[in-house]
C-alpha cells in the first residue's frame, strides 16, 4: 500500500485567503474592490505558478497587477513567502509508524518552486519516501493526468494508493481515478483524522481476510 499525502492543509498549516497571508507577512491591510471575475484570474495565475509555466517573480508582477497595484509586487512576494505556516501536529510521527508497518509514503501536491525548497525542510515532507509537485511534473490536481502520472512514477495501481487531501475536488478526481481518496479537514487534527481513517481500513481488510 502506498498511503499519499497532499501537503498544504493535511501535513502542513498554510494561509488560507489573502487577508490571512497578509497578515502572516506583516504586510498591511487594504480596501480593494474585486472585478466579477477577479478570482478566477487569479486561479489561472495559481494554476500557471503551480504548472512551472510562470517563474515566481512573474507570478507576483501579475499578482500585483490583478489587484490594480494596491499590493507591490515586493509585497506579493512577502506574502507568498509568509504562506507556509508550520507543520501540524503529530503528522511527523504518522509518517515513521507507516514506514515502521512497511508501508511506502508519498505526496502529491499542487505547489510552485518558491514553496518547494521551504515544504522539504518541514520534517514530515522530509520524511516521505517519494514525493512529487505539480510544478516538477507540469501538471496540477484535479486533473485525472496528475493522477495517472504519479501511478506511472510509483509503478503501482489505483487500488494500491490511499490519498489525503484537503480539497473536495482533488479528492473526488482521485476516486474516479480509483485512488481510496479521503477528505481531510484543515481545521481540525489531521494527524489523528488520518490515523483513523487507516485504522478503519484495516480493520476492514482484517474482517474481510476472516469472511
Amino acid at each position: 500500500m502506498v498511503v499519499c499525502f497532499d501537503l498544504g492543509g493535511v501535513l502542513v498549516r498554510i494561509c488560507r485567503t489573502w487577508e490571512e497571508g497578509c497578515a502572516a507577512a506583516g504586510v498591511e491591510p487594504r480596501s480593494f474592490e474585486p472585478t466579477h471575475d477577479h478570482a478566477e484570474r487569479r486561479q489561472v495565475l495559481i494554476d500557471a505558478l503551480q504548472r512551472g509555466e510562470l517563474e515566481d517573480h512573474e507570478f507576483h508582477r501579475r499578482v500585483s497587477e490583478l489587484f490594480d497595484g494596491a499590493w507591490s509586487p515586493e509585497e506579493v512576494r512577502r506574502v507568498d513567502a509568509a504562506w507556509l505556516l508550520g507543520t501540524y501536529p503529530g503528522t511527523a510521527e504518522l509518517v515513521r509508524d507507516l514506514h515502521r508497518r512497511g508501508h511506502r509514503t508519498a505526496c502529491l501536491s499542487n505547489t510552485s518552486a518558491g514553496h518547494w525548497t521551504p515544504l522539504l525542510d518541514f520534517e514530515p515532507v522530509g520524511l516521505l519516501a517519494e514525493r512529487h509537485a505539480s510544478h516538477l511534473l507540469g501538471l496540477v490536481k484535479p486533473e485525472q493526468d496528475i493522477y495517472a502520472e504519479f501511478e506511472r512514477r510509483l509503478g503501482v495501481e489505483p487500488a494500491e494508493i490511499v490519498f489525503f487531501d484537503d480539497l473536495l475536488p482533488n479528492v473526488e478526481a482521485a476516486r474516479i481515478r480509483g485512488w481510496d481518496a479521503i477528505r481531510v479537514d484543515h481545521e481540525g487534527d489531521t494527524a489523528a483524522q488520518m490515523r483513523d481513517a487507516l485504522e478503519d481500513r484495516k480493520s476492514t481488510r482484517l474482517n474481510s481476510s476472516h469472511t
